[in-house]
């Protein structure tokens, strides 16, 4: 019997046991459930926190991508202005004895013709130029071989610079080549079996140098597409074009070099490869000049690959024909914006519009300008480009009709630059290829090239070249914070040149002078007077102060820029700062045009022949004398020349005596209409 309780003693215990430890395991798992849910919980409110996170530095990122492009964009825009302007200053002035013929501006020549060609070839003969005994540089003989080439590639990596001698070698051999070169040339993946797509390098030496580390040099094997826009913006726009022609010499059948918007010598002129051609080789810089235009000219306008991929360097519009356009003579537009006429002269913008058919071959031209500058957007259809002045934009339904009419699968253009260094658009038909790393600021942008096999799909690699914080690894808010910085500075300084007129506008809304306006108001003044469309709102909190009650203190953008930009000798003021500040860039256009021999200083016989054409178009009466005796006021040290910081001090003067440059007129209005496709 107490064997009999002892055992269902020990059976009760075993059960309460057992409901103890699934009590427990209830418990344990009721506490694990509730862990589970705080957990998922927190991981949704950390998703959703960087999420937003993301977001914030996504729409900033934008913003400062938006900032960059707008101002680049403008700057276009001026550009084509003010060389239009020139042009309609002399475009009915007549061609006496003195000058022969020829106006002052570079750029502005008739169609060549054989004569012309010959005379370039003698003009620009490396054989007429000697290589003194002390030079260290790579030496060049023809026929180039690839030995010669590895060593350029060796002293440009040195930074050395090699002799006019052997620029001017190059470049007579690659025209040779691109002379024999359709308008629309062809290439095959057939033998090699994949080829590599470049974009823009923009003188970025860098950027190239690590394309050919990752994907090897060019070879027979290893074919590349040179997409345009090589020179302008770097300090190595001459060393680039020497190396890709010296590829194109040496494998012809294997490069293939597009002509790019930059590769027109009108635009050389405001954004830097003329410049860098004087700075580095002085007495030869014309002769180099006049045959890198000449090459230029003689550039394919794309390259079609297995008859499937088409590659441009700008795009496409409504009219582009392809079989049209391979029967261009490229080699007349020396400048692709100013065409010529059916005469062999050039376009004369002060017939209007109206008379455009009756002087230039409307439909080849807009061809070529719609192919070199035209851009990709979501909308349908075609519109003028009124953002850079130039070409079209043009909608996925545009994409659809070109490909389909010519039995193509993909577009590949470059143009722009691109946060990734490349971007899909129009249903993944159109892609973007953009080289140039760093484009804006270090750390803006990635560069990339395309590799692509005989099926046609492009294998895209990035990279970024660049020293600058090397030794420190920046976040990816560290890295925006120091781009926003550099382009909230490029519109300050932006600002600071429209000072005067912003002033105006503010002050015109502001009868009480309280120095306060409504956010919408200053927003719209900001829009107006600087022609920018950028999200003001949001900016407005990086350039001006606030009162209290969220009012703009419109007075503030202008304080830190003027201690920081503004430096005033005695007697100066602000607004012939500000005025020499805002035009610098188109003051240093107008001296290379009047510095038509390229030696970086005006003799008075150039700018004898300026000021008479000026004169006639204004009706003025300066006597030759008169001019000259101007001539000699401007040059101040008396050296018979006029450089360009005697330029400068000569328009520094004419403000302070009360008058102001680069005021729009009634000819600067009227231009550009034309490239828009208007």
């Amino acid at each position: 019997m107490g064997c009999g309780t002892s055992n269902n003693s020990k059976e009760s215990s075993s059960s309460s046991e057992r409901t103890n430890g699934k009590n427990n395991v209830a418990k344990h798992n009721s506490s694990k459930d509730v862990d589970d849910k705080k957990a998922l919980k927190a991981a949704v409110l950390i998703q959703k926190w960087y999420r937003r996170y993301q977001a914030k530095l996504e729409v900033r990122r934008r913003c400062t991508w938006n900032i960059f492009q707008t101002i680049e964009y403008s700057g276009e825009q001026n550009q084509l202005k003010l060389y239009n302007f020139f042009i309609d200053l002399i475009a009915h002035m007549p061609k006496d004895g003195n000058s022969n013929g020829k106006h002052f501006l570079i750029g502005h020549s008739p169609k060549p013709s054989n004569d012309d060609d010959a005379a370039l070839v003698d003009e620009t003969n490396p054989e007429d130029i000697n290589v003194p005994q002390s030079y260290r540089g790579p030496r060049l003989s023809v026929p180039l071989n690839l030995n010669q080439v590895h060593s350029l590639i060796n002293a440009f990596k040195k930074k050395q610079q090699l002799h006019a001698k052997y620029v001017l070698l190059v470049l007579h051999e690659a025209r040779k080549i691109l002379i024999k070169r359709p308008t629309v040339q062809h290439a095959s993946t057939a033998i090699s079996k994949q080829i590599t797509i470049c974009g823009d390098l923009h003188g970025k030496i860098d950027d190239l140098f690590i394309v050919f580390y990752k994907n090897n040099p060019p070879a027979v094997d290893n074919p590349y597409v040179f997409n345009g826009d090589f020179v302008d913006r770097g300090q190595y726009s001459v060393e680039i074009s020497v190396l890709l022609f010296a590829f194109l010499v040496i494998f012809p059948n294997e490069i293939y070099i597009n002509r790019g918007n930059h590769e027109d010598n009108i635009v050389n002129m405001r954004y830097g490869f003329i410049k860098e051609i004087m700075n580095k080789y002085k007495e030869h810089a014309t002769k180099i000049i006049q045959l890198f235009s000449d090459v230029f000219s003689w550039l394919p306008l794309a390259t079609v690959i297995d008859d499937k991929v088409l590659v441009a360097h700008g795009g496409i519009s409504d009219r582009t024909d392809l079989e049209y356009l391979a029967n261009i003579d490229r080699h007349k537009y020396i400048s692709a914006l100013r065409p010529p006429t059916y005469s062999g002269g050039q376009y004369d913008p002060r017939a209007g519009d109206s008379d455009i058919d009756e002087q230039v071959d409307v439909k080849e031209w807009r061809q070529i300008l719609d192919i070199l500058w035209s851009d990709p957007r979501p909308n349908m259809g075609c519109a003028p480009n009124a953002f850079r002045g130039g070409g079209v934009y043009w909608g996925p339904d545009i994409t659809k009709m070109i490909l389909e009419k010519h039995d193509m699968e993909l577009l590949i253009r470059s143009h722009e630059c691109k946060p990734e260094g490349y971007e899909f658009a129009h249903g993944n038909k159109v892609l973007t290829i953009f080289s140039a790393s760093n484009y804006y600021e270090e750390g803006s942008n990635k560069g990339a090239y395309i590799k692509m096999g005989t099926n046609h799909k492009p294998e895209l690699f990035q990279f970024t070249s660049g020293k600058a914080h090397a030794g420190r690894k920046l976040t990816t808010r560290q890295r925006l914070s120091h781009i926003e910085e550099s382009a909230l500075q490029d519109l300050k300084s932006t600002i600071l040149a429209h000072k005067s007129e912003l002033l105006t506008a503010f002050v015109k809304h502001d009868p009480l002078n309280t120095g306060m306006l409504e956010a919408g108001i200053w927003c719209d003044c900001m829009n107006t007077v600087l022609e920018m469309e950028l999200p003001w709102r949001s900016l407005r909190h990086s350039l001006v102060k606030h009162a209290e009650g969220g009012q703009v203190l419109y007075n503030t953008a202008f304080e830190e820029l003027s201690i920081k930009n503004t430096k005033l000798a005695s007697g100066e003021t602000n607004t012939m700062t500000e005025m020499l500040y805002r035009n610098r860039d188109n003051l240093e256009l107008i001296f290379r045009m009047m510095d038509k021999d390229n030696s970086g200083s005006i003799s008075m016989q150039e700018f004898a022949e300026a000021c008479e054409i000026l004169s006639r178009h204004t009706d003025g009466s300066l006597s030759k004398e008169s001019i000259l005796d101007l001539g000699k006021s401007i040059d101040i040290n008396k050296d018979g020349h006029i450089d360009f910081n005697e330029f400068l001090e000569a328009f520094r003067i004419v403000d302070m005596e009360g008058r102001s440059f680069g005021k729009s007129s009634p000819a600067r209005s009227r231009s550009g209409s034309m490239l828009s496709g208007q």
